[in-house]
């Protein structure tokens, strides 16, 4: 059987996102495993990875605010808006402390940005960065994201530390090209950290080797039991949801992933108003999470909106 949850992994320096999932299907011995937003190979922290049946996860954790650290060089232009690429400018630094700060707070809301050539964003069937190699860059249009949050946590010029709090879809990496921008000597990524990404953050994030070790000395546990206080279970990210459980009778219903009504929940959990379109944790045998329902009250019935079940021998 497949393991199921969510485990949040340290992504080390030099790894892609795929990578890692590459490296967690050979150290939990399971194929079905996905990560929730690509990370730069240079940058590092925190990478939920879903496995299993949570893998129908991925879409809802990539949507989530994330948080960095980065630092900022200024005074050089790049073509990848970081110290990877290939140096395009460099001017002199001459902003204060004081200007700084008050350039990188004007970017605090919503702001329009440009995603950089080098992203995997598709336009017609090609990613950005596949064009970029080839020497190409095609007119892109700015897009509205939004800085929730941002600090100058150090300036030793021409460096910088910020922390940002941003929506998905932000480039950190195009947010220090901009700030360079405006402080008229351009400005690119040198560093960056995630150190949030929703739920997920540093403090319990967990290295590839910490993992591979925990399995190396796991003896005659299972995986599920090696991974206890590691892997987050699926319905703790709807722990917001109340929980609804059906007459074990009944349960087949959902097990093949049918709608249910009112009376074919446990009698203490019967009502007769639900609101509409109101959403719900259901379960079978006291914990077993099957999905997210909702009511629709023009059916009168509970209808799926999201299942997390694994099939018999899905690994």
């Amino acid at each position: 059987m497949a393991i199921d949850g969510i485990l949040n992994i340290d992504k080390p320096r030099g790894f892609t996102s795929h990578d890692v999932v590459a490296k967690l299907r050979g150290i939990l011995g399971q194929k079905k495993i996905g990560h929730t937003g690509t990370l730069d190979p240079e940058a590092v922290g925190v990478l939920p990875v879903c496995l299993g049946s949570a893998t129908r996860l991925c879409d809802l954790l990539t949507n989530k605010d994330k948080e960095y650290v980065a630092q900022v060089r200024l005074g050089v232009t790049t073509d990848t808006q970081d110290m990877t690429g290939r140096i395009i400018e460099e001017r002199m630094v001459g902003a204060t402390a004081l200007e700084v700060e008050k350039a990188l707070m004007s970017f605090l809301g919503d702001y329009e940005q440009i995603p950089p050539m080098f992203s995997a964003i598709k336009i017609d069937g090609k990613r950005l960065y596949e064009l970029a190699r080839e020497g190409k860059e095609i007119e892109r249009k700015a897009r509205t994201v939004q800085i929730k949050e941002i600090e100058l946590l150090s300036v030793e010029l021409p460096l910088l530390t910020i922390r940002v709090k941003c929506s998905k879809g932000t480039y950190i990496r195009t947010l220090c090209h901009d700030l360079g921008k405006a402080l008229g000597c351009g400005g690119a990524m040198e560093q960056l950290e995630r150190t949030r990404s929703g739920m997920f953050t540093k403090a319990t994030a967990l290295s590839l080797e910490e993992l591979e070790g925990i399995m190396a000395k796991r003896g005659g546990k299972s995986k599920e039991e090696a991974l206890e206080g590691i892997l987050i279970p699926v319905d703790r990210l709807f722990s917001d949801y109340p929980a609804l459980q059906l007459k074990p009778a009944r349960e087949k219903l959902i097990e093949n992933g049918n709608s249910f009504e009112n009376h074919h929940l446990l009698p203490s959990l019967q009502q007769e108003v639900w609101p509409d379109h109101s959403q719900y944790r259901v379960y079978i045998q006291k914990d077993r999470f099957m999905g997210i329902y909702e009511y629709r009250k023009k059916e009168g019935r509970f209808c799926p909106v999201r299942m997390f079940i694994s099939k018999q021998g899905e690994k």
